[in-house]
């Protein structure tokens, strides 16, 4: 029987969007796993609340005395700036986890499985953001607690969901990409300090740019934690407005986190060697 010649266009429009279809569910497949962690120690939660409670009320309370500026103010700047802290110091150190899987032995299973290489770096960094939307939870509560303006509009609301899933996911993919070129806990573990504080403060987090000096004004415009900052404040405070544009923001986290999964997926294999 000779096939119909209407039915290729069809065989090659499924093909690829089955295979489309297989990747997500393989995605979330192994961000549930790494989730799932979670559940099971959920004091990491209480303990991961401490930083970002004693920033927003010990540090902005007393930098806003010695700036001048007001408490309240200056505790509703730093608000998103702690936020996107927290979603850093979750996921710099993501990475870790793929070198005690190596050592166990659940790496090699994973590379014998079906699943892309691609899909377990992507999952592994959906998990993070899961992780990170705690921390998110915990910051309105301590927001709300020192009486902070907070914006509730839903759009707002799905955006900060948004863009600590992307934060995320580029910070805890960035981590999985040097653990996987180290490949010890050492060296890991000493980068990962080397990197979060220079991050942390050539970004608008707690100061605004304009504060900087030339020279660190421009890696601040090259540090993607500067445009997650933008994006949260403009979205989690009544009357910010953004100071590049949300779509930018959105843009440069985006193509960052897709760059570094295709990295990520590439050099996956090199772990186990």
């Amino acid at each position: 029987m000779t096939p119909n010649a209407h039915d290729a266009p069809a065989d090659a429009w499924d093909n690829p969007l089955r295979g489309l279809g297989s990747f997500i569910t393989k995605t979330f497949v192994i961000a549930e796993l790494e989730a799932r962690r979670l559940r099971h120690d959920p004091t990491e939660l209480i303990s991961r609340a401490v930083q970002p409670a004693l920033w927003l009320l010990i540090f902005g309370e007393v930098f806003a005395r010695v700036r001048g500026i007001g408490t309240a103010n200056y505790q509703a700047f730093i608000t998103p700036g702690i936020l996107a802290q927290s979603v850093l110091f979750i996921a710099i150190f993501y990475g870790i986890a793929i070198i005690w899987e190596r050592d166990l032995g659940i790496i090699h299973k994973f590379l014998v499985s079906p699943i892309p290489r691609t899909a377990l770096v992507l999952g592994k960094a959906l998990s993070a953001g899961v992780r990170a939307l705690s921390q998110a939870i915990i910051i309105y509560g301590l927001a709300l607690l020192i009486g902070i303006h907070l914006n509730w509009h839903l759009f707002a609301l799905v955006g900060v969901v948004v863009f600590v899933i992307l934060g995320a996911a580029l910070f805890s993919t960035f981590s999985l990409v040097i653990a996987l070129i180290v490949k010890t806990r050492e060296r890991f573990m000493g980068i990962g300090q080397i990197l979060t504080m220079p991050l942390f403060f050539a970004s608008n987090a707690i100061y605004p740019i304009a504060l900087m000096p030339r020279w660190l004004q421009v890696v601040s415009h090259l540090n993607p934690l500067t445009y997650e900052v933008d994006a949260l404040r403009s979205l989690m405070l009544v009357g910010a407005i953004s100071g590049y544009g949300l779509l930018l923001d959105f843009a440069v986290l985006f193509l960052v986190t897709v760059l570094l999964v295709i990295i990520g997926g590439l050099l996956y294999p090199r772990v186990v060697t």
